[in-house]
């Protein structure tokens, strides 16, 4: 196949992540923490764009998870990122080009730039041919270098480049300085005096002394007057050559091939998330690649399933996570904090996990790792987890609980209803709704009225869901919902475990952080007695 991009097995799709903007489901979901946290690192390549555009075809899926397989070989990703170090060196050059001011040195610079793009592109052709690959990507890719490098273009700029570095080396000049002034000549053979006076001197080396020499700035970007003066009496004893440097720098401006210009960019989607995941896997937590379930018609199964998953956002911010604790089940940072995993899964007609349990207990992380993980996985990343399928969705919406806003001028209650007609009037039988705590701002007979109405055409969609609610009825609606409830410690039930767990909602968790919140459990009365 011929090779289009890194990242996209469609030129429409590549063309589309331009100018992709920041899903609206991202912030309910920290996803937007997540992309900045592998992004930042690499700002100068925008990979924010990539974030923000699911595939949209399993297949496509398919092409990133194969590129990410053949990066896991040591050797490979070795290859890969010298490749890029190696670009970013020349980018550094060029940026160095524009800010010099004297032309000559201008030039120069150029042509080191062109040096490095010319042998780097040579090696990593190599460095890819000497390697077993299998993703379409970089075969493809490996493909389009060896043309490229034996294209007439380049080889006959790269034969330029190694002719210009020649003759450069092989200048050689001297200058006279007398009283105030000085003057540059073609070099001529000569006596060198610095040996004989070394010599004569030896005697009187007695160990290491005091370096009195003056120490001149020799960064690239510094040259003073005099030195820029020297270098412009040089190029006028080598007028030839240097008149062939500065039509190469006039008639090359543009070297870096096009293509090879948004791979350069592309492959760093990957090696910013490899990298990122790198340090959750050295503390004990899995990655995996999804199984990723085909479109079904309505009324089929939609079998997904996910063990170990965990929230990536609140994995990042425990950061330098140290030990594994609770064996598989939660992963433990230095400072005692942990990341929790959970499992969820859903078969046959189920299609709707609605969660109960106490507050703090971990159902919103939970609700929020559902979609995180479906996300990612549309984005053809591995995603938190030990093992996983999950489904290939057309749209994520979201409602989660918001401040109430002036300017709408509309109430928690309102402003809820609105959201959710919204929601209904865009979804499909494709969809994943996730739902935390809504119609919270009223009676708790008005939020079982509306949430059962809801219920009701969800399901009638055929979408997939979860719904963090303290409504327990919810969770026994029909064959279709699936109860989960967050635990506590048993012995104890004001600590949360953050595990949740299919079982049917009792309604114990909820009227016990009633009980807590207003101060009315056997110990909160007890204490109260007394006082």
């Amino acid at each position: 196949m011929s090779f289009i991009s890194i990242l996209f097995d469609k030129k429409s799709e590549q063309l589309k992540a331009q100018n992709a903007e920041s899903p609206p489901f991202f912030i309910d979901l920290n996803l937007d923490q997540v992309v900045d946290a592998i992004a930042s690192k690499w700002s100068e390549y925008n990979l924010n764009p990539f974030f923000y555009l699911s595939l949209n075809t399993v297949d496509s899926i398919h092409y990133r998870h194969e590129v990410f397989k053949d990066l896991e070989n040591e050797l490979v990703y070795e290859h890969v990122k010298f490749f890029a170090e190696e670009m970013q060196k020349v980018k550094n050059y060029l940026k160095l080009v524009e800010k010099l001011y004297y032309q000559h040195q201008k030039e120069i610079w150029f042509l080191y730039a062109v040096e490095i793009y010319c042998e780097t592109i040579k090696k990593f052709s190599g460095d890819l041919n000497s390697v077993q690959l299998k993703s379409r990507g970089l075969v493809s890719f490996k493909d389009y270098l060896q043309n490229y490098i034996k294209s007439k273009h380049f080889t006959s700029y790269y034969n330029e480049v190694k002719k210009l570095n020649e003759e450069l080396a092989k200048i050689k000049y001297r200058i006279i300085i007398q009283n105030n002034s000085f003057t540059v000549q073609n070099y001529e053979p000569g006596i060198n005096y610095s040996d004989e006076i070394e010599k004569t001197f030896q005697k009187f080396k007695q160990g290491a002394v005091k370096d009195y020499r003056i120490k001149y700035d020799s960064t690239p970007e510094y040259m003073n007057p005099i030195e820029a003066q020297i270098l412009n009496f040089v190029a006028q004893l080598n007028s030839g050559l240097f008149s062939k440097l500065e039509n190469f720098y006039k008639e090359n401006a543009a070297f870096i091939d096009e293509t090879i210009e948004v791979y350069d960019r592309e492959i760093h989607f990957y090696i910013a998330y490899l990298e990122h995941i790198e340090k959750f896997k050295q503390s004990g937590l899995k990655f995996c690649y999804p199984v990723i379930s085909e479109t079904t018609p309505k009324g089929t199964g939609k079998e997904i399933y996910n063990y170990e998953g965990f929230d990536l956002a609140l994995a990042n911010k425990l950061n330098e996570l140290s030990s594994v604790s609770n064996g598989k089940q939660a992963r433990q940072t230095g400072n005692g904090k942990q990341v929790v995993c959970n499992d969820f899964y859903l078969e046959g007609e189920e299609r709707i996990i609605v969660i109960t349990g106490p507050n703090q207990g971990g159902k919103t992380t939970f609700a929020r790792v559902f979609g995180q993980i479906h996300y990612l996985a549309s984005l053809g990343c591995p995603v938190p987890g030990s093992k996983a399928q999950l489904f290939h969705f057309d749209n994520i919406f979201t409602q989660f609980e918001r401040s109430e806003k002036v300017e709408n001028l509309r109430g928690k209650l309102e402003d809820d209803l609105t959201r959710i007609y919204s929601i209904l009037e865009q979804a499909t039988s494709r969809s994943i709704i996730i739902m935390n705590e809504i119609f919270n701002s009223t009676t708790i007979q008005d939020v079982s009225f509306l949430s059962t109405r809801l219920m009701e055409r969800i399901l009638e969609l055929d979408t997939l869901c979860v719904w963090v609610t303290f409504v327990d009825e919810l969770a026994s609606f029909n064959e279709k919902t699936v109860s989960m409830t967050s635990n506590i410690v048993p012995d104890n039930p004001a600590l949360r475990t953050f595990k949740i767990v299919r079982r049917q909602a009792d309604g114990l968790a909820y009227a016990l952080a009633i009980a807590e919140k207003y101060r009315l459990t056997y110990s909160s009365l007890k204490n109260r007695i007394m006082q």
